[in-house]
């Protein structure tokens, strides 16, 4: 079988040196790249590098091999094109569709998936100009990447770091791993994930908390990423390294999460509740460490109710075709008791799986149950958590779409 093709853009900024590891990664992986650098990148790593480590010859001009016709044909044949750095001026560029280049006619030529990896200063980043260029972007069907957070050039350090290119590497495969042709069917949705598991605070040292690994939730996130949606990641104590392309927000206890939820959940297409939310915390908070007393015993501890957040956004739904997923995890009965929260908390689809001590906590596999509110049900056979994450925004973006037809209809 032929190799897949993918077009590695490089636009001019100082982590282009970067993209040489990304492009490590996908011709030892088996894929068929094509380096098309700006020549601004080109001050930054020669053509030569290009050329040894991809196999192929690298040009910047529309007018060289012109009788291949290049600005056409390399679009036109790509399975994939990723452009990494992605600096503002070429995100603008991409955006208003100007093509005074090779890799900006490629851009306009192709016809497959396109990713963006962005990297730029902050300041470039947060401009309500390159905002509006990545959200038209988004819009049109492009995978932007959200940028990480670290040391920039210099002596800076913010939002506008280029994601670990492995990090982009898998977003990539996972886009390739969806048939030649598939589009990102979740690109221009904002899509809100909740992992890991809230810790309430007995005292300054001890807690109540759950085995929650919150592997699970970031599959998720990684998952909905690679099909184009712009993520926020809501974690609790996972310990986990923010995935790539993702908006993380860092909370601890339950009261925390629901604050974070509720926030991003305003503007958001769908929301996944994958957490382990505690359903109760300390009534009342020590502010020194509970001392152990010779010969007593410790007195009990009060507990209050926490929010049930899932119920909450299911009742009072930012927008009325926002999508509501729960998860379940059940000891006992699990269908049975799955069908039970389902129906109390409101929400639209419910994934329910068996936990214990040596169930699913921690593991990197997962078996589940998603049940729908209209009575579907599909079963997720034991296997990796990135799988289960795949089912789940499946059915998500299914129902996006049947909502945004039906709108469409009415307004048409």
């Amino acid at each position: 079988m032929d190799k897949p093709k993918v077009v590695l853009g490089v636009s001019g900024g100082i982590a282009a040196y970067k993209a040489c590891e990304l492009l490590r990664r996908l011709t030892e992986s088996g894929h068929d790249v094509r380096v098309v650098p700006t020549a601004s990148a080109l001050h930054f790593v020669g053509a030569a590098t290009w050329s040894a480590l991809s196999g192929h010859p690298v040009s910047t001009e529309v007018w060289t091999d012109v009788h291949e016709v290049p600005h056409v044909r390399i679009g036109q044949h790509a399975d994939l094109v990723v452009v990494a750095p992605a600096t503002a001026d070429m995100l603008a560029k991409a955006a208003h569709g100007l093509a005074d280049d090779l890799l900006t006619n490629t851009l306009l030529t192709a016809r497959c998936p396109v990713v963006f990896a962005p990297a730029m200063h902050t300041e470039m980043w947060e401009h309500p100009a390159t905002q509006e260029n990545v959200a038209t972007l988004r819009r049109r069907g492009a995978v932007v990447i959200e940028p990480a957070v670290g040391r920039l050039t210099g002596a800076d350090t913010g939002k506008g770091r280029l994601p670990d290119p492995d990090q982009i590497f898998e977003i990539c495969r996972r886009m390739l791993a969806r048939g030649a042709g598939a589009r990102p069917d979740l690109a221009g949705r904002h899509v809100v994930v909740s992992a890991g598991g809230t810790r309430e605070p007995l005292d300054p040292v001890r807690y109540l908390g759950n085995r929650s690994s919150g592997k699970q939730g970031y599959a998720l996130a990684r998952t909905a990423a690679a099909r184009g949606a712009r993520v926020t990641l809501i974690e609790a104590n996972t310990g986990l390294p923010d995935p790539a392309g993702v908006d993380v927000v860092h909370v601890g206890t339950a009261v925390q999460l629901r604050e974070a939820v509720l926030k991003a959940a305003a503007d958001a297409d769908a929301v996944v509740m994958a957490a382990a939310v505690a359903d109760f915390r300390p009534a009342a908070y020590a502010e020194g460490k509970i001392k152990k007393k010779d010969g007593q015993e410790p007195a009990p501890v009060a507990l209050v109710r926490n929010p049930d957040i899932l119920a909450e956004i299911s009742a009072e739904r930012a927008r009325p075709e926002q999508v509501v997923v729960g998860f379940a995890a059940e000891t006992d009965d699990v269908l049975a008791h799955g069908r039970d929260k389902l129906r109390r908390k409101g929400c639209d689809l419910l994934v329910v799986n068996e936990v214990g001590e040596r169930k699913t906590f921690g593991s990197e596999e997962n078996e589940a149950v998603v049940l729908a509110a209209d009575g579907v049900e599909t079963p997720v056979p034991y296997g990796p958590k990135e799988a289960l994450a795949e089912t789940v925004w499946d059915l998500v973006a299914g129902r996006l779409t049947t909502t945004a037809g039906g709108d469409s209809d009415k307004s048409g």
